[in-house]
C-alpha cells in the first residue's frame, strides 16, 4: 500500500501517533511518506493534536481511497467559551500500533539521539483547563516500559501528564535513572507526590531542568511540603527548578503574589502562566512581565517595579487604590 501521513500541527514537534503508524506500515512492506500535494494515496492518516486555535487543516489537498482522522484536535469544540472534549471523535490506536517502537526517521532533525514516549497515561487532577483526565482517565496508570520507545538515545522526552501520581512511580523512575540518559519531564512533575524516596530517585535522574506547578490554593500545603522535600534532597539552583504559577483562572492577585513569594522562598524560580491572556487584567500582565524577566525578578521587588514610562511603581498604580 501507498500510505500518506498528514501532520496538521506542522513539523515543529514530532507527532508520536504518526511515528507509530509509520513503523507499523513499514514493517508490513508498505510505502510511507508525508503527504505530497495532489498526490493520490491508498490511505492517508491525518493527525491533529491541538484545537483550531493552534492549527488549521487544508483538507482540499488530500487525495486517497481512504482517509483516517485522529487526534485530540478533532475532538475539541468551543461551547459557551469553554473547550469541550468529545471522546467519540478521538479514536485510540490499536494495541499492535500503540506499543510498537516509533519510526524516528520521520522527524530526523527533531528526534536526533532523542526518544519520545509515554510511560503512563491519565491524571488525577481533572483540571477544568486541561483535557487529559477526560481523555485518558483520572487515574495515572503505567502503559509501557521505557524500552518500548527508547533504545540507548542520549535524550528522553517524557510526555506523561502525571508520572508521579502512578502507583508504579518508583519502578518507572528507576528505569529512567538506569538509562543514564538526559530526561526532560515535558509536562512537569506533581510536587504533591514527592516523598523522600521519590526525591532520592529523582536525584539519580539526569535532568537539565525540572518544573512543577502551583496552580491551586487548595493544594498549597501538599505542594509546599513536596517542594521542600525535593529541595532538601535534590538541591540545585533555581535556574534548574521552575514552578509554573497559573493566574487569571480562580485566584486573586493577592494569592498570585503569595504563591510567587512562597516558591521564591523555597529556592525555586516562579514562572507566571496566564489563562486566556486576552481577558487578564493589566496587573496580571505586569506580574508576568516582572516575574518572567529574570533580571527584573532578581533586581527589584514587584511593588517597586516600574512597568511603564510614567515612572510610577506597581504600588503607586494599584495598591494605593481601592480597586485593583
Amino acid at each position: 500500500m501507498n500510505i500518506g501521513l498528514f501532520d496538521v500541527d506542522s513539523h515543529n514537534f514530532p507527532n508520536l501517533p504518526l511515528m507509530k503508524i509509520s513503523a507499523w506500515h513499514k514493517a508490513r512492506g508498505d510505502s510511507v511518506e508525508f503527504v505530497l500535494p495532489l498526490k493520490h494515496y491508498d490511505k492517508i492518516y491525518v493527525s491533529k493534536v491541538f484545537g483550531d486555535e493552534y492549527s488549521e487543516m487544508p483538507i482540499s489537498c488530500l487525495q486517497a481511497d481512504e482517509i483516517v482522522y485522529g487526534g485530540t484536535g478533532f475532538a475539541i469544540t468551543v461551547e459557551n467559551g469553554k473547550e469541550v472534549y468529545h471522546k467519540d471523535r478521538d479514536p485510540v490506536l490499536p494495541d499492535e500500533i500503540e506499543h510498537i517502537y516509533p519510526d524516528y526517521s520521520l522527524y530526523p532533525e527533531l528526534t536526533k539521539d532523542t526518544a519520545y514516549g509515554f510511560l503512563t497515561r491519565g491524571c488525577c487532577n481533572n483540571c477544568d483547563f486541561c483535557i487529559v483526565s477526560k481523555k485518558e482517565g483520572i487515574c495515572s496508570q503505567k502503559v509501557a516500559d521505557l524500552s518500548e520507545f527508547w533504545k540507548g538515545q542520549k535524550n528522553i522526552e517524557l510526555l506523561d501528564a502525571n508520572l508521579l501520581a502512578c502507583k508504579d512511580r518508583m519502578e518507572l523512575l528507576q528505569q529512567l535513572a538506569d538509562s543514564k540518559a538526559n530526561v526532560n519531564f515535558n509536562q512537569g512533575l506533581d510536587a504533591r507526590f514527592i516523598t523522600r524516596e521519590v526525591a532520592d530517585l529523582l536525584k539519580k535522574i539526569k535532568a537539565k531542568r525540572t518544573h512543577f506547578a502551583f496552580d491551586f490554593m487548595k493544594n498549597e500545603k501538599a505542594i509546599i511540603k513536596g517542594l521542600s522535600v525535593y529541595k532538601e534532597i535534590v538541591g540545585g539552583g533555581d535556574s534548574k527548578q521552575i514552578v509554573y504559577i497559573l493566574t487569571n483562572f480562580n485566584t486573586t492577585i493577592e494569592q498570585d503574589l503569595y504563591r510567587v513569594q512562597a516558591v521564591r522562598k523555597l529556592g525555586f524560580l516562579p514562572d507566571i502562566r496566564i489563562y486566556r491572556k486576552n481577558t487578564a487584567p493589566q496587573i496580571i500582565r505586569d506580574l508576568q512581565r516582572w516575574c518572567n524577566n529574570r533580571i527584573l525578578f532578581r533586581t527589584c521587588e514587584f511593588m517597586d517595579y516600574v512597568p511603564r514610562k510614567d515612572g510610577k511603581t506597581i504600588r503607586e498604580i494599584y495598591f494605593n487604590k481601592e480597586n485593583l
